[in-house]
């Protein structure tokens, strides 16, 4: 017998629509930023205002690509693609992660640069254009603050916490310039944040890749599942067992259950099954089957009967 469960979530429809004004706002707002701090940047002669320039307008495009990954994630499945295109916000947050990394070596190189051959620095347009950066990014991150257990938006807000990070980091170097007029203070602030953001983006890289090769989720451990469906009642052994992820928060499981006799009641023993790897596990997407005869090995010369 097989049995296939589905716990729809109405709570929302989706990030793509969710947060599409958090999306428009903060490509807008980040854009108009990028403009005015590499002006400013480049009159002044500030890396760490270019650089985080560069770091911005690299986020600007990660957020159109996270929203482009969440508006197809809504698309419905078809005959060609019958999970629909939930698995694009995996792609759009393994792609943002992969932008963050290429920005933060830019801005090491040219931060290396800086310390050998110290140039002079605005510090007091520093701090003004870095308090204004500072509103921007902090605002944006809170937008999609209340969007953390979707993949794609955690990337967007790891992005801009991340540009808050450096931006916040530049206004101290501005703050020290005008201080001690220590201009060697530009690139030290941003080579630390660039390490900082380098370290926070990994784990969103990390569970990127293991989404998009369909691993078992972050947090979830397969032996501990199969444990927990060991214990059902009549239930001999579990293989087959599959755990993966679809979408940036979405996670399926399949797997075969073997009883030695027919169970009396199928019906309640696939319900109950479902009931645990939802409560226990939060997987609310499975597909099991209840296969009859002796626990053995699938790939063994001795087959069990489904029923």
């Amino acid at each position: 017998m097989h049995a296939h469960h589905h716990a729809h979530d109405h709570a929302g429809e989706g990030a793509g629509v969710r947060f599409r004004a958090a999306f428009r706002w903060g490509i807008g707002l980040n854009a108009a930023y990028v403009v005015v701090e590499a002006g400013v940047g480049i009159a002044v002669g500030s890396l760490g205002l270019v650089a985080d320039a560069g770091h911005n307008a690299s986020d600007v495009l990660a957020l159109a690509v996270a929203w482009l990954g969440a508006s197809l994630a809504t698309r419905a499945p078809d005959e060609r693609f019958t999970y629909g295109l939930k698995r694009s916000p995996v792609l759009a947050s393994l792609l943002n992660a992969l932008l963050l990394f290429a920005a933060m070596g830019v801005v090491s190189w040219e931060a290396f640069g800086r310390l050998l051959h110290p140039a002079p620095v605005s510090g007091d347009a520093v701090i003004w254009v870095a308090l204004g950066g500072l509103l921007v990014n902090g605002g944006t991150a809170l937008l999609f603050a209340r969007g953390r257990d979707d993949l794609n938006v955690r990337g967007a807000f790891l992005h801009m916490v991340a540009d808050a990070a450096v931006t916040l980091a530049v206004l101290l170097a501005g703050v020290g310039i005008v201080l001690t007029g220590a201009t060697w203070l530009d690139p030290a602030v941003t080579l630390v944040v660039v390490a900082v953001v380098l370290w926070s983006t990994w784990s969103l890289f990390a569970e990127a890749l293991r989404r998009s090769l369909d691993a078992v989720p972050a947090g979830l451990r397969a032996a501990d599942i199969r444990e927990e469906l060991r214990r059902l009642p009549g239930v001999e052994d579990v293989h087959d067992l599959h755990v993966w992820g679809y979408g940036s928060s979405e996670i399926a499981l399949t797997a075969h259950l073997t009883t030695r006799e027919p169970p009396q009641r199928p019906n309640t023993l696939l319900a109950d099954a479902s009931r645990i790897i939802d409560e226990r596990f939060g997987i609310r997407h499975c597909t099991l089957q209840v296969e009859c005869g002796e626990p053995v090995d699938p790939c063994g010369l001795r087959p069990s009967t489904t029923v």
